[in-house]
């Protein structure tokens, strides 16, 4: 935007909409540059035709292009509106200390004029909370330099995750990623350490994840009733005989600790995670009680064309854990992304909605046929109606056991990648 200019006659000032102010709402524009005037000011302007664009009346809703010229009252019409409406707080940029501001700046690893990434070091908070003072969000003003605008997050990471956490550094920036993250076009890769080995080298884990009840919304389960739905695909990387497996995981959805969630479902928890592996999620020999859980890579369209694609050094005590187990880092760098693109939220809804109409049609299916066979034992027809329906596929009967796994290639005894025969199905659903 550049500086308003006002006319000498009427006293109207006039804007130039800015690069970053490309395709937003005018009464966004208002929140970013004149944050003293009010919706409602802003409102009655549009009404009594004193808010203009290249000339033309506008309204609040009105999305304007970056160019475009807008006519804005005089100050004077600011001030008198102030007196009626209620004054606003403008967020003033905080002022951070020396250490806190080296901290900041040496968790960059990536930096261009709209993004930066951060590698997040495991303990420090992604955003505030109760009795979290500092965190990523605080810090952000230390990476203001001298742009116009403050820093702003557009994912997270749970406190005790480490690595790539990517940065908006202008607010067109911030549109432009929300949409890839809701999209699911940016692609993250983890690496995690994980107890035992799956059975499975290579497999899709799909388990709708809710917040548990009773834990105040701290903790996350699997809940094929009321859950959202969550699909995991993940790979074994290598193993340390039947002890502990590094494997790479990829999120195609984003529900609140899903890796976490969904690898101690399928009976191999986090190492280090205590409160979805309990005891058995730590292991002895003096591997780190720390949660091995990093967000190893992050790829994702650039705003102004090309990719951001970084990768995140791994942090201490994750680095010794995999010397320890006989790893090479290498290994999980050489494995190859999927170039295939998670399905899209539409795409999820719909394939919920044609699962739901088979298992009714299912359903039809077997009470017609239970009709079918005691006319055929009594010489009766079978009566319409009768008590609850029990029994494999009926809502009262038991639930079905064992999570979802999608996958075509069991782990032989040797190092992933080796021969062996696939073994048998591992539950329902499997594929």
């Amino acid at each position: 935007m550049t500086a308003g200019k006002s006319d000498s006659d009427t006293g109207f000032r006039e804007f130039n909409v800015g690069f970053d102010d490309d395709g937003i709402r005018l009464d966004r524009w208002f929140k970013r540059h004149l944050p003293d005037t009010s919706f409602t000011t802003v409102a009655m302007w549009a009404r009594t035709g004193q808010l203009r664009v290249d000339g033309a009346r506008a309204t609040p809703g009105d999305r304007i292009a970056a160019g475009q010229m807008l006519r804005v009252p005089p100050p004077e019409a600011d001030k008198a509106a102030a007196d009626v409406d209620k004054p606003r707080r403008v967020r003033e940029r905080v002022i951070l200390s020396d250490e806190e501001t080296e901290l900041a700046q040496s968790m960059v690893i990536h930096k261009d004029f709209q993004a930066f990434v951060l590698n997040k070091p495991p303990g420090l908070a992604t955003q505030g909370g109760t009795k979290t003072t500092q965190h990523v969000d605080g810090l952000l003003d230390g990476l203001q330099y001298d742009n116009e605008g403050r820093p702003k997050l557009v994912h997270r990471l749970d406190k005790d995750t480490s690595g790539a956490l990517l940065v908006a550094r202008t607010s067109r920036a911030a549109a432009f990623f929300a949409k890839a993250f809701s999209g699911r076009t940016a692609r993250k890769v983890y690496w995690a350490l994980v107890v035992d080995v799956p059975s499975i080298e290579d497999g899709m884990i799909e388990l709708p994840i809710a917040k548990q009840p009773g834990t105040g919304g701290e903790k996350m389960h699997v809940d094929e009733a009321e859950g959202a739905p969550a699909r995991t695909r993940y790979r074994v990387i290598e193993r340390a005989g039947n002890r502990a497996a590094w494997v790479e995981l990829q999120p195609f959805t984003g529900r609140t600790h899903q890796l976490r969630v969904h690898m101690a479902a399928i009976g191999h928890p986090i190492v280090g995670d205590g409160k979805y592996g309990g005891a058995a999620a730590f292991l002895t020999g003096g591997i780190s009680r720390k949660m091995h859980l990093h967000a190893r890579r992050i790829k994702v369209d650039h705003p102004d064309g090309g990719l951001i694609d970084v990768t995140a050094e791994l942090p201490t005590h994750f680095a010794e854990s995999l010397k320890q187990l006989g790893f090479e880092e290498k290994l999980g760098d050489d494995l190859v992304l999927d170039e295939k693109t998670a399905p899209t939220r539409e795409q999820m809804k719909s394939r919920a909605r044609a699962h739901a109409k088979s298992v009714r049609k299912d359903r039809k299916g077997e009470r017609r046929g239970r009709g079918v066979v005691e006319e055929k034992a009594t010489g009766k027809p079978a009566p319409k109606t009768g008590g609850p329906r029990t029994g494999a596929g009926s809502k009262f009967g038991a639930p079905r056991s064992g999570p979802r796994i999608e996958g075509a290639k069991p782990a032989g005894r040797g190092r992933p990648g080796g021969a062996g025969k696939p073994g048998p199905r591992s539950g329902p659903g499997t594929r």
